[in-house]
């Protein structure tokens, strides 16, 4: 027979639970999972979650130098001009309202 009373199991049970270690004995192999489910996950570790720069801030920040004048995005002007082309010879997007399907009604 155990020479544990069954308050002090019952004490020490409710240690276990409020400290947040295993209420019942268990073996290593269910321990391996336990200390699995303890660590925190993956995503939420600052060596995994800040691998790669801020994306959207550099964006942001290329996005207002440029319009300042202090960095020329060769690509971006491209795009523009070639928008710019297109409208000078009538083929730009109609605008919300005045497409195929809204002339038709008319």
């Amino acid at each position: 027979m155990s020479n544990v009373s069954s308050y002090a199991l019952r004490m020490a049970r409710l240690s276990a639970q409020i400290f947040g270690d295993v209420v019942r004995p268990t073996d290593s192999k269910s321990m391996k999972v336990v200390k699995l489910f303890s660590e925190q996950p993956l995503a939420k570790q600052k060596e995994v979650y800040s691998w790669y720069p801020p994306h959207n801030t550099y964006y942001g920040l290329m996005k207002k130098l440029r319009y300042f004048g202090l960095y020329r995005d060769e690509h971006q002007d491209f795009k523009e001009e070639m928008r710019r082309l297109k409208k000078l010879r009538g083929k730009e997007k109609p605008k919300k309202g005045e497409g195929k399907r809204a002339l038709k009604r008319k």
